[in-house]
């Protein structure tokens, strides 16, 4: 196949000509048009990134508005209609303008700072290989989380903060050493916190920031590189705006939002029990038993005795009661500590005569049968 040598007829190649009117000064006049070139240059540079930047921005724009108007009849939305056009209109003028500054580009003639440029270039960049290493256990996982998070607290609320794709990104770059599990560890556990003091709003917050870093490490995990070598190209691909991209990411993030607040709700269902089994510890009477429980089994006619202490009325309850049931449960109170043995003894021995009828081993072992009863 014969080489095409076309491209070579249209070069500037004004810094060698001598061909110059004698008066004027060569040197000067050509590094005086060399300078101009480069200008021109660098403003043709500038454009094409600034029609670049400002094309993706309103490609954003119009996927986000497709994608919120999707489920709306636009007939019969004026506003939406309108904004649609417009972004729709702008983007036929952005390839309309790209195409331009492509044939622009096509027609000007090669120099000498542009001849001898790399037409294409490959780079090959060596991965590291994984870092062979024995599988760690929980407690060393808990001591280098609890060691990263002490080190990086600050850090790590910051990026739990930001907003916007762009700062992140940009954190992230300055801040590599965060991006890891332990990061992603934090933000879950602090989703949880904000769940549980019912901060809904911030709760979500972070939990967009918790999938960003989410979404970084499984990148990373999938290439099988350092989740570092992955935050660039995790903030260009969302940036994008694919909608099968943007699908997963949001499913996700209402599917974590939900645990999130699954898992809080165990937490606190946790904290009420401990709280109630503290509590119920603290009641505990010498024999181990819980008043509480001890009063709610008591036969109804004991239960009003002891609501209204009234050591008379308990005496002829228990008196006619079977002897064994009463006994059990003078025990049962004893153990709680609703009843205390030898609590006060008045002269009318009420309350040893309550013991006796209950038939209490103490009476008959000679111990002090007398008892006071107790709130």
């Amino acid at each position: 196949m014969p080489i095409d040598y076309s491209k070579w007829n249209h070069i500037e190649i004004s810094d060698d000509e001598d061909d110059q009117h004698p008066n004027i000064d060569t040197a000067s006049l050509n590094k005086w048009r060399h300078e101009a070139r480069l200008q021109r240059m660098a403003e043709a540079k500038s454009e094409k990134e600034q029609l670049a930047k400002a094309h993706t921005e309103n490609q954003q724009r119009l996927t986000a508005v497709r994608e919120k108007l999707k489920d709306v009849d636009i007939s019969k939305d004026a506003l939406a209609s309108q904004t649609l056009s417009e972004l729709e209109k702008q983007e036929e003028a952005f390839k309309k303008k790209e195409e331009e500054l492509l044939k622009k580009e096509k027609l000007t003639p090669w120099n000498v700072d542009t001849i001898c440029h790399e037409g294409k270039s490959k780079t090959i960049i060596n991965k590291a290989k994984p870092v062979e290493s024995k599988p760690m256990t929980d407690e060393e996982k808990m001591t280098k989380q609890q060691d990263f998070t002490k080190q990086n607290k600050e850090k790590l609320k910051k990026f739990g903060m930001l907003r916007k794709y762009e700062d992140s990104e940009r954190y992230l770059s300055d801040n590599p050493e965060l991006a890891c599990e332990e990061t992603a560890n934090f933000l879950v556990l602090w989703c949880i916190d904000l769940a549980v003091e019912e901060k809904e709003d911030l709760m979500a917050h972070v939990s967009h920031q918790t999938i960003v870093m989410q979404f970084i490490l499984e990148l990373a995990k999938n290439l099988k590189v350092d989740p570092r070598a992955c935050v660039k190209a995790f903030f260009t691909r969302i940036r994008q705006a694919e909608k099968q991209y943007l699908t997963a990411f949001n499913d996700e993030l209402s599917s974590f939002k939900l645990r999130v607040k699954e898992r809080a709700e165990i937490r606190l269902e946790n904290a009420r029990k401990e709280l109630e089994e503290e509590e119920r510890n603290a009641r505990l009477g010498p024999g181990g038993l819980d008043p509480i429980e001890v009063m709610e089994s008591l036969p109804k006619e004991m239960q009003e005795c002891f609501e209204a202490k009234d050591i008379g009325l308990l005496q002829k309850v228990v008196s006619e009661m079977d002897p064994k049931e009463a006994e059990y449960h003078i025990k049962r109170c004893v153990d709680s500590g609703m009843w205390v043995p030898g609590g006060g003894v008045d002269d009318d021995d009420e309350e040893g005569k309550v013991e006796e009828a209950a038939g209490g081993a103490e009476a008959e072992e000679g111990e002090d049968p007398y008892a006071t009863l107790t709130d």
